[in-house]
């Protein structure tokens, strides 16, 4: 007896050492590689296939790689990324041939963008875009953008910043976020006359709804997205900018806790300004879908309204406690700071806007419609959700984030 239980105990140090030096290969080596496959995907670089790339490319990639301070897809810290992955970098896309995608071949994107591996066989890690179930005609148009002289894909002589993954990161891409395989045949989607099976292409497909309103990154089916859990019924937390953890909403037709009592009007709002049915702006990491086609969000409407009902009473965001400053109050108030930050840094530079526009009356009709003067931009249509007589303490408070102080002082030093 006491023999058996020497030696069981043996093999239970044996098996904690196998795991301790498990967990510490993990700790200090890199996501893993993977072989690559070389396809052939031939891309017609039009004016319509890169009108519609840019579109695309503006609701999925421009907010992670484009960097106001270069005007292009440079790539950025990504500040919103949840701190259990570690820390995330973006990379320049831009047509530099070296430094940027210029020296890629189309199947060398194509392959990135369906299965997550780059051209040198890393694996990209899970907060990057994968459109594995995207069809062939919006990969390329997408391609078609990446490969054109738009000023946002212009070749930008920028390094790219490696990311830090944390171990939680490099343990979930050696256990559940891994390459997804590269179609064997060509992929469509449906007809857009059929409103609900194109509205499921665009939620499930090419804009990837799901993989925020359902109820965990990590529990997600990116090949079968209904089987994901909780799908589409929100509770997923994500950080804004500051930290504070923002429940994604529940989209499903649950008339009490979901969007079962909206109009498509109000859906089309809501995806397209930022704006719900009860007037008040959308809490970032949600942005407006300003380049989607009416037709697109009504798509989108209608194929929510076919998916089953969740009951689930999304919590609401953290709240910021503040004092003081009445325009501080309103740029917390309207969540400004989730896409700004507390500085006006944030993902979208808010201190160059004073600079844009030198008075009061300018600053403050850009801030009402800022669509007007940059068609297609991500931030809301404040007009008629801004009281009036909080435009001018915010424009005060605006300005004093571009101006040295303790503002400006407590930007981070990387971020500069």
């Amino acid at each position: 007896m006491k023999k058996a239980l020497r030696w069981l105990g043996i093999a239970l140090l044996l098996v904690v050492a196998a795991g301790v030096a498990a967990a510490a290969y993990v700790a200090v080596s890199p996501i893993p590689s993977y072989p690559v496959v070389k396809v052939d995907f031939p891309v017609d670089v039009t004016p319509e296939r890169v009108a519609r790339g840019k579109r695309s490319v503006e609701m999925l990639c421009a907010g992670c790689h484009m960097d106001s301070a270069t005007g292009g897809l440079t790539g950025k810290r990504m500040l919103d990324l949840p701190a259990r992955f570690g820390e995330a970098w973006s990379r320049n896309i831009t047509a530099h041939p070296v430094k940027g995608i210029g020296g890629w071949t189309n199947g060398e994107i194509a392959y990135l963008l369906r299965t997550g591996v780059a051209r040198d066989g890393r694996y990209t890690p899970p907060w990057m875009v994968k459109l594995p179930n995207a069809s062939d005609a919006d990969l390329r148009d997408i391609i078609a953008f990446l490969r054109s002289d738009d000023p946002l894909v212009q070749a930008r002589d920028v390094d790219s910043r490696e990311s830090k993954p944390s171990f939680l990161g490099k343990v979930l891409c050696r256990v559940t976020f891994k390459p997804f395989p590269y179609p064997a045949r060509p992929v469509a989607a449906p007809p857009p006359h059929d409103e609900v099976a194109y509205g499921g292409y665009l939620v499930n497909s090419r804009l990837l709804c799901y993989g925020c309103h359902s109820a965990d990154f990590t529990t997600n089916d990116d090949l079968h997205p209904e089987k994901s859990a909780g799908y589409l019924g929100g509770g997923n937390a994500m950080p804004d900018i500051g930290g504070k953890l923002v429940p994604t909403a529940n989209l499903t037709p649950d008339g009490e806790t979901g969007i079962g009592r909206w109009t498509a009007e109000e859906f089309r709002r809501a995806l397209k300004e930022g704006i719900r049915p009860d007037n008040r702006p959308l809490r970032y990491p949600m942005v407006p879908f300003r380049p989607l086609a009416d037709e697109e969000a009504d798509a989108i409407f209608a194929y929510l309204r076919s998916v089953p009902s969740i009951r689930n009473k999304v919590k609401a965001p953290e709240a910021y406690a503040l004092t003081g400053d009445a325009g501080k109050q309103v740029y917390y108030a309207y969540g400004c700071n989730g896409c700004h930050g507390d500085t006006g840094e944030g993902q979208y530079d808010l201190r160059r806007g004073p600079l844009r526009y030198p008075t009061d009356d300018e600053l403050i009709a850009w801030i009402k419609h800022p669509e007007r003067l940059r068609p297609g931009i991500i931030m809301p249509t404040w007009e008629g959700v801004i009281k009036e007589e909080e435009y001018p303490p915010l424009a005060a408070y605006v300005r004093s984030l571009g101006k040295p102080g303790p503002a400006a002082a407590s930007v981070p030093a990387v971020a500069r």
